[in-house]
């Protein structure tokens, strides 16, 4: 089983940044991907972004394209996103998830993934 963990959120001013970490908890952590989606109150839940775990690759959605970074430490079994220029509109639940079925070369965004954190809290102010 797979158990995550965000932490790095909290309460922010329009235009600072932030840093959010998720990790996973067990030594032995392999995936195909691991992503960040945002969930705010009366909307969808929202792709944010996603790297591939062993390889090279990465996306992004087009709300957070070109402010916000996602990275991993493969030797913490940590991916990190970064964001920048953060706007009232940011405003969400941001939560980690993991994909452990693959396969390997499948879109990041068309992936199901089968485990998910408990999510990390991001308000930025007006």
């Amino acid at each position: 089983q797979v158990q995550l963990e965000e932490s790095g959120g909290g309460l922010v001013q329009a235009g600072d940044s932030l840093r959010l970490s998720c990790t996973a908890a067990d030594r032995t952590f392999s995936a195909y991907a691991v992503a960040w989606f945002r969930k705010a109150p009366g909307k969808e839940r929202e792709f944010v972004a996603a790297v591939r775990w062993g390889r090279v690759g990465s996306k992004y959605g087009d709300s957070v394209k070109g402010r916000f970074t996602i990275s991993k430490d493969t030797a913490k079994n940590t991916v990190y996103l970064q964001m920048d220029s953060l706007k009232h509109e940011d405003t969400a639940v941001y939560t980690c998830a993991a994909e452990t079925r693959g396969p390997w070369n499948a879109p990041l965004t068309d992936f199901e993934y089968n485990f998910w954190g408990q999510g990390t809290q991001v308000t930025v102010s007006l």
